[in-house]
């Protein structure tokens, strides 16, 4: 009889110091969930407790900025839990495509934050705005930077547990509504995760994500490898509400207060794409490829139907809503054509540009509402007249969202149609070109009614509120520098991309000894 299999455990704890420069890798996560727990003591101080939340962000900011010049600069960095090295321990490991989505993230919240200030009274704070928005901050900066599947799953529940909250402060009834679609869709799209992350372990023995890279080519033919990436695919694309399980969205996102939803446009839908992304690209490679004209049509169908939904619209929201939509076709168009690094550049490009993008069009449309009297486009009219500065930072954004020159949607779509043509999915490249058309269609209507058509009544004068103006500012400051000069991003972008292609690097950082 054989002897029973033991393994060294001593073997798989660290025995030298973490160097501290690895912290960053937790330093964000552990900030924003100490920052919330500080502020749901401070909750009878709603005053000090938003300057106190705008100053973590901006914390939260500075360094998520230190964390992607760190990795810019010397690659992927791994922070193990409890000094046990993978597989046995979780790890945090950062790469570039990371510690970008962590950055701009950040900047969304931040910009979210301020806004707050002006669009969240003293009730919603006292219900607990801000210590809500810090968990969804962990929530969101945990999946983007943990390296263990599990762990993913976990943030995803973490977020979605502090966006719940958010959705409902008010408990008006629409918002009890939107809520419950919201929650049903999520949560199904969650079970099916939490399946594949079963099966996954059961074929694999391990949830690290570098372990997973570099053993998924030796279990190709013995482990249900397709029906992973199929769970995956189905489950990832409801949280990023792609066609045919979008519906929520637009059902959802036009409910709870107007900075909530521009936080949950920026920031939400984006880490479903980043999940596809990392689980189909560096841990699937092969099946993404065969399901590569699965992911190519579903992607074509939600560049359409938000397209023709946006032009359907009357509510400033909903249809804001149908271009988030339109946009994750975009990024979906990427990862259909991922056997390439243009591809997946193209995605990472489009999804940093979409989280800077929607919220300040989300932001946007609460000043229309303010200065406008509303949200329906039937009643809108005159905003030119009252406010020509508002004027031109709404068109910038109308432009960036249509993707046209020389804002910081142009470029991510020339790269996406690129690669289409390159691949021969000429009808893929065709079908993106089409849906910044009918986009384009959608927001001059838009423009038109709200801005250019004469006011079915004299519109009250509107002052000047530098806590809604300035976050809205500075992130068309971003959308025009995006498009201006876009040869930095396009760079992280690419290296973003190669390094999920290639994950040596990845590999590396996790297992500097090599892999077990």
């Amino acid at each position: 009889m054989a002897a029973p299999t033991t393994i060294d455990l001593s073997a798989a704890m660290i025995t030298a110091p973490v160097p501290i420069g690895h912290w960053l890798a937790i330093l964000p996560v552990a900030h924003c969930i100490t920052l919330g727990a500080v502020l749901l003591m401070l909750r009878a101080h709603p005053r000090l407790q938003a300057w106190l939340a705008i100053s973590g962000l901006a914390v939260l900011a500075l360094i998520d900025a230190t964390l992607l010049a760190k990795v810019a600069a010397e690659g992927p960095l791994t922070m193990v839990m409890g000094r046990w090295l993978p597989p046995f321990g979780i790890a945090f490991t950062v790469d570039l495509l990371g510690a970008l989505m962590a950055f701009t993230a950040a900047l969304a919240a931040l910009a979210g934050g301020i806004y707050a200030l002006a669009d969240i009274g003293e009730s919603g704070r006292r219900y607990g705005f801000f210590p809500l928005l810090m968990l969804l901050m962990a929530g969101v900066s945990g999946a983007f930077l943990t390296g263990d599947v599990f762990n993913l799953y976990v943030w995803f529940e973490v977020l979605l547990i502090s966006s719940f909250g958010l959705i409902i402060l008010g408990s008006e009834r629409q918002q009890i509504d939107g809520a419950l679609k919201y929650a049903v869709l999520n949560l199904i799209a969650t079970t099916l995760f939490l399946i594949g992350v079963g099966i996954l372990y059961a074929a694999f023995g391990t949830l690290n994500m570098a372990d997973i890279a570099a053993t998924t080519g030796d279990l190709r033919g013995t482990a249900p490898l397709m029906t992973l990436a199929s769970l995956f695919l189905l489950a990832f694309a409801m949280k990023a509400a792609a066609f045919p399980v979008n519906f929520w969205l637009p059902a959802a996102y036009h409910t709870p207060r107007i900075v909530v939803s521009a936080l949950f446009a920026g920031l939400l839908t984006k880490v479903g794409i980043y999940a596809l992304i990392r689980v189909m690209v560096m841990l699937l490679p092969v099946e993404r490829q065969e399901l590569s004209l699965v992911i190519a049509l579903a992607a074509a169908a939600t560049i359409v139907v938000g397209a023709l939904g946006a032009l359907a619209e009357n509510d400033i929201r909903r249809l804001f809503g149908y271009v988030v939509i339109s946009g994750i076709g975009n990024m979906l168009a990427g990862v259909a054509l991922g056997g390439g690094i243009d591809g997946i550049s193209g995605a990472v490009f489009y999804a940093l540009h979409s989280m800077v993008l929607m919220t300040a069009l989300y932001l946007a449309a609460g000043e229309i509402a303010r200065r406008g009297g509303g949200f329906s486009l039937s009643d809108l009219g005159g905003l030119y007249r009252q406010s020509g500065g508002f004027t031109a930072l709404s068109l910038v954004l109308f432009l960036a969202a249509c993707g046209l020159p020389p804002f910081s949607g142009f470029w991510p779509k020339v790269i996406l149609v690129k690669a289409s043509l390159d691949s021969g999915a000429w009808w893929l490249g065709a079908t993106i070109l089409a849906g910044g058309f009918l986009t384009t269609i959608a927001f001059g209507r838009l423009f038109l009614l709200a801005y250019w058509r004469p006011p079915a009544v004299a519109l009250a004068p509107s002052r000047a509120n530098w806590r809604t103006g300035l976050p809205l500012a500075a992130l068309t400051a971003l959308t025009i520098g995006f498009g201006i000069l876009p040869e930095k991003l396009l760079a992280l972008s690419q290296s973003a991309a190669a390094g999920l292609a290639d994950p040596k690097a990845y590999l590396h950082s996790v297992f500097p000894g090599g892999i077990r």
